[in-house]
């Protein structure tokens, strides 16, 4: 018994060390995303105070901003010109809420920095690398704002790294037909887990949105009710391919 209790004190002890250092409880309170996305995020969600790296996949993004925005937090967008409103509502994103600074010029992270102060979900692409003395003073006023940043391309201790590849689309048939979907696989790693997580997705899907694909249900077969008569019953039973006995 006292050494279940001095393993609990000092495991308590190393997790308040760690929520000091990173300025943030480690079990707090998530900002809610798709719960298509939620697996591939610690926690199930956004950090406040945490960055994220994403691959470029407009897309992935506006998904990510859907479930915040709808919530009720505010979210800017930095650096991304090329960004459409018609497909962020068709995601699901709430453009009452949705601010855009397409050209913050050179200064797009002091643009960036600014825009965190007041809103609680930041997106940005960067224009160039930033200097590691900038990076960390951003990551300082996230956590004493407790607001969430999302970089399209690589970042510097970012809560999780989200890549998106294995695009498939479908509805296109021998040269012609309309899009209709696109699968993608989207690869999730954190230094939180021991290793990576995986999801195949709809992104977007036939409407527009983002979803989860099912996993394969086995084929059923009909196998004998009394396998020692080898008669069938009244109804009959099923059971996975895989189960069937062999012999």
């Amino acid at each position: 018994m006292r050494d279940r209790a001095g393993a609990a004190g000092e495991l308590a002890s190393l997790r308040a060390q760690l929520e000091r250092v990173q300025g943030r409880r480690l079990d707090a309170p998530v900002l809610p995303v798709h719960p298509a996305l939620a697996a591939l995020l610690p926690g199930g969600g956004l950090r406040p105070g945490a960055a994220y790296s994403l691959s470029r996949s407009t897309s992935l993004l506006l998904a990510l901003l859907a479930q915040p925005s709808q919530a009720g937090s505010w979210c800017g967008v930095v650096g991304m010109p090329r960004l459409g409103v018609e497909a962020a509502e068709r995601l699901g994103v709430d453009l009452s809420r949705l601010v855009l600074i397409p050209e913050p010029g050179p200064r797009w992270l002091a643009v960036t920095a600014t825009v965190s102060e007041v809103l609680p979900v930041v997106a940005v692409r960067p224009a160039g690398r930033a200097p590691d003395g900038e990076v960390a003073r951003l990551a300082a006023r996230l956590r004493d704002r407790g607001a969430v940043l999302l970089v399209q391309g690589p970042w510097p201790q970012a809560e999780a790294v989200l890549e998106l590849d294995a695009p498939d689309w479908t509805g296109v048939g021998r040269g012609h037909g309309y899009l209709a979907g696109r699968e993608v696989t989207v690869t999730a790693s954190s230094r939180r887990w021991p290793r990576a997580r995986r999801s195949r997705l709809l992104l977007p899907d036939a409407n527009g949105a983002v979803a989860a694909i099912a996993e394969p249900v086995p084929a059923l077969t009909a196998v004998p009710d009394s396998p020692a008569s080898g008669e069938w019953g009244a109804e009959p039973v099923y059971a996975p391919l895989e189960a069937r006995a062999v012999g």
